[in-house]
Formats: C-alpha cells, sequence, structure tokens
C-alpha cells in the first residue's frame, strides 16, 4: 500500500486500518479540494444573495431554529455552538478510535456536501498525520442529531480550544499551538454545523469492530477445533453435505475451516466411543457460521456509511439547493451495533460452554484439567470468570436503537441511541477475547493432556506457538497471570500469520 492515502469517493476498511496502526498519511486529491470549494463558494454566494433563515446557517440550533443571526455574527455563531456541545463525559475515546473519527470526519466533509473551507479540513489532515489526536469522551451522544458532544470535542482544537493527545502525552490545545506555531481556525457560516453534524463517533466505533472482528472470527474457529480435539470430539458434523441441505454461507464456511484445520489429526483417528457430541462442540458451524452472516451484513452497512455525508443541511451546488434532512441520523448503525453486540455475545456464550465441557472431568480428562484434583482447584475458576464475563456480555447486549429519548424541547423527538450501542459493542468485543483466550488456556492444557497423540499439522503449529508465551500447568499456581497472558497471545497476533492462510469469514 502507499504510504499517503489521496482521499476519493470510496473508502475501505484496509486503508481505515492503515490509518489506523500504520500511521498511513491522507492527503486531498484535487477532485476531492474542487468539491469543498465549489460548495464553499456557492454556500458564499447564496448568503450573500439570499437573506431568507437556512437552518444552522443563520439560525439557532435545535429548538432554536426560528432565531435569526445576523450575518455579522456567523462566524461567532458557529464557534459558540462547538463550545456549548462539548459536553462529553466519561472515559477517554481510545486513540486509535479518535484517529478513525478525524479521518472518517474528512471524508465525509471531502464530497462537497458541507459548505467547509479547505483551510478547515486541512487543518484536519494535519492532525491526523501528525498524531494530534483531540481528547474525546465516550459518553454524551444520542445517535441524533449526529454524535454532537464526541465531534463537538474533536473539533475544539481547530478553534485552539480543548485537548489533545501529543506525542503521549495530554496537553492543552493552547500549549499545542505555542509549540508548533500554529493559529486557530476562524470558522465561516455553517462550519461548527457541518463537524458537529455525522455519525463519525459511531462509525468509528463500528469500523474498529468491523477491522478487529475479522481476527477474532478466525481465532475462533481455530480455538473451537482445538477444544473439539482435546475433547475427542467428532468431525462428522463438519462433513460438507450436511451444509449444502441449510445452505447458510457462514454456516458452510465454518464446516470448511473445521475440517481444513483438523485435517491429519491423529486424534481424530482414534475410535470413539460417543456417537454425538454436545451442541457446543457438534453446533460449531450453525453458531459461529450465524455470526459470520451477522458480521458481513454489519460489515456491509458500515461501508455503506463511511462513504456517506451525515451533516445537515445537506449543500448541493449544482442544483442550486441546501436542504435540511435527516442523514445524522444514527438508525442505521444503531441497529447493526445492537445485532453485532448480540452476535458477539453468543461466540462468548458457545466458547464458555466449551470450557465448561473439557474440566467436567468427561473423555479420561481429569477433573478441572490439573493432576490431584482436590489438592489442585485446577481450572475450576477460569471457569467461573468466563461465566461471569460471559453474564455480562448478555447484560450489555440488550439493545439500544429500542430505547429514545425527546431532547431539545420536543424539535428532536426521537434519536437512534446509537453512540450507547457503539460504545457497548466495544465493551462486549472486549470482553469475547477474554473469553475466547480461557478457551484456548484450557483446550491447550487438554491437548497436553492427551500426548503422545497429537492433532493436526495445523493446530500444532498454533498450540507450539501458545506454549512459546503460555506455559503447561502442573499443579495450582496463579491463574490470573496465565489467563491474562493467554489474553495478549490472541490481542497481539494475527492467526493468519501463524497457520499461513486465511480462513474463510
Amino acid at each position: 500500500m502507499s504510504k499517503t492515502y489521496n482521499i476519493e469517493r470510496k473508502l475501505n476498511f484496509d486503508t481505515l486500518e492503515a490509518i489506523m496502526y500504520h500511521r498511513l498519511d491522507v492527503q486531498l486529491s484535487d477532485i476531492a479540494k474542487n468539491n469543498i470549494q465549489k460548495s464553499r463558494q456557492f454556500l458564499d454566494n447564496y448568503l450573500e444573495k439570499n437573506d431568507k433563515p437556512v437552518y444552522g446557517i443563520n439560525t439557532g440550533f435545535g429548538a432554536l431554529y426560528s432565531v435569526k443571526i445576523p450575518k455579522d455574527s456567523l462566524s461567532v455563531l458557529q464557534e459558540k455552538l462547538i463550545l456549548s456541545h462539548a459536553c462529553g463525559i466519561g472515559d477517554v475515546v481510545p486513540e486509535e478510535i479518535v484517529r478513525l473519527m478525524l479521518a472518517l470526519k474528512i471524508q465525509g466533509l471531502s464530497y462537497g456536501n458541507s459548505g467547509v473551507k479547505l483551510d478547515t479540513v486541512e487543518r484536519l489532515i494535519y492532525f491526523l498525520n501528525n498524531e494530534i489526536h483531540p481528547v474525546v469522551y465516550e459518553q454524551g451522544s444520542l445517535g441524533a442529531s449526529g454524535d454532537l458532544a464526541p465531534l463537538a470535542h474533536l473539533s475544539l482544537p481547530l478553534i485552539g480550544k480543548g485537548e489533545v493527545i501529543y506525542r503521549g502525552k495530554k496537553i492543552s490545545t493552547q500549549e499545542l499551538y505555542k509549540l508548533l506555531n500554529l493559529s486557530p481556525i476562524e470558522l465561516a457560516s455553517k462550519e461548527g454545523l457541518a463537524l458537529l453534524n455525522g455519525t463519525q463517533f459511531m462509525s468509528s466505533y463500528a469500523s474498529y469492530l468491523v477491522i478487529k472482528m475479522r481476527n477474532l472470527l478466525g481465532w475462533a474457529d481455530i480455538i473451537g477445533a482445538l477444544s473439539l480435539d482435546a475433547f475427542y470430539g467428532l468431525s462428522d458434523p463438519f462433513y460438507e453435505g450436511l451444509h449444502l441441505v441449510r445452505p447458510h454461507l457462514g454456516q458452510q464456511n465454518t464446516a470448511k475451516n473445521m475440517l481444513t484445520l483438523l485435517e491429519g489429526s491423529e486424534i481424530q483417528q482414534i475410535s470413539k466411543e460417543q456417537v454425538q457430541d454436545p451442541y457446543s462442540f457438534r453446533c460449531i458451524p450453525q453458531v459461529h457460521g450465524a455470526i459470520k452472516d451477522t458480521y458481513r451484513y454489519f460489515r456491509d452497512v458500515i461501508s455503506t456509511e463511511i462513504q456517506s455525508a451525515t451533516d445537515n443541511p445537506t449543500i448541493f451546488p449544482d442544483e442550486n439547493k441546501i436542504l435540511s434532512g435527516g442523514n445524522f441520523h444514527g438508525e442505521p448503525l444503531a441497529l447493526v451495533l445492537d445485532f453485532i453486540g448480540i452476535a458477539l455475545s453468543e461466540l462468548a456464550n458457545i466458547s464458555e460452554r466449551r470450557i465448561y465441557q473439557l474440566i467436567s472431568g468427561k473423555r479420561n480428562l481429569p477433573s478441572f484439567l490439573v493432576a490431584n484434583p482436590g489438592l489442585n482447584s485446577g481450572f475450576m475458576i477460569p471457569q467461573y470468570t468466563a461465566a461471569a464475563i460471559v453474564s455480562q456480555c448478555k447484560q450489555l447486549a440488550t439493545p439500544s436503537s429500542v430505547d429514545s429519548i425527546e431532547s431539545s424541547q420536543g424539535q428532536e423527538d426521537h434519536v437512534s441511541m446509537g453512540a450507547n450501542a457503539a460504545t457497548k459493542a466495544l465493551k462486549i468485543y472486549n470482553n469475547v477475547e477474554k473469553v475466547l483466550a480461557i478457551e484456548l488456556l484450557n483446550a491447550a492444557q487438554a491437548l497436553e493432556l492427551r500426548r503422545p497423540h497429537k492433532t493436526s499439522p495445523i493446530l500444532e503449529k498454533v498450540f507450539s506457538a501458545f506454549r512459546e508465551n503460555v506455559a503447561f500447568i502442573n499443579e495450582d499456581a496463579l491463574m490470573h497471570d496465565y489467563i491474562a497472558k493467554s489474553v495478549n497471545f490472541i490481542k497481539n497476533n494475527n492467526y493468519s500469520e501463524i497457520i499461513g492462510f486465511d480462513l474463510a469469514i
């Protein structure tokens, strides 16, 4: 990939990942510059020739839409908007997600439907390329009219206000500007509203999940296959024909993955007494597959959103129109963020059930996967931890999108609560990593207890890589440390680099 992303109409998740992690620089294409300048020129000309009220440009905001603002106060109006709307509170948004917010706000403004000045967009680009990350807070957005509070905090540094993270330190924007010899941007009409109206907080969390889940879904299949072999499970449920008669794509892909991962396993060649396995093993294709189907739908919706203009009002220079609409409404995001949160919860749910089976003393495995159970508790309590996390996931998976609340004196009488759905979904994702890590810890322990029999060559690669980081447990030890190392293993390793190929998602 080039070292610079030239902003154009289409944006994909590979580019966003590079911006987020590999510090890919961005710049405006000539087309994008022209779009921005054309839109701004149209707006300036329009305001010069017309005195009629246009929402948010020469009027107040929300319920104050009927208050006309004099021309000589339009710039002040925009600055006041940002200051008054910077009401975020709670935890600070991770820097990776702030980088996505900057990138997506730049992308949305580049289409020429927002009326912002070129230097405003270029200052946002300067922040992104120089790793100047505004301090943004998680709480405060209703998900309509856009992500007002978090985007206000994202925009504060443009006008010399607020705080930023620069070179690992939180400093005031005033201090930053002195250090870099910068001056605040003087906002023109409509600019503050263009910066604050939009779905970039929600869509950044969603994009982060799209990017991170690709790896997690692969790990889920690998860990499930390790657990199945360690449990002396059957591979019959993954036979292709079973999934041709119920041809959900995710189900088919998962069954194929399981057969690929288990190919050449010595354990699979051992005669088994059981005629079938518990659902948490037997139904991996159906459950993991449904989650993958949900993921693809989620990804498609978010792909559309990150290539959209979502502020209000929307400017159409070629049609001589400025229209007040509702593209800031987060409902499309809220629904799929809730959906992906539910799906992720199920991934943790079935994983914990496999953990429970592995420690249950069945199929010639010792109780709690340790020598001298009784003297040793072994893997008893990690299952408790997994169960507690799964229960929390279920609580967090309660949909946000079914809620709404009236605001702005009834003018904004239906909101999406998509921002809450976004932050909840990320919490669920982080929980799922932990549960899968506990399952991996259990599966590796059980697999080692099966020696000298080995699993497949592919899964042995995973096992060996894991053992380089996390040791076998002979007797009771400080389990927190083992769990933490297992979590870090999943978090810091791309499964495809270990097994040498990508699994079907």
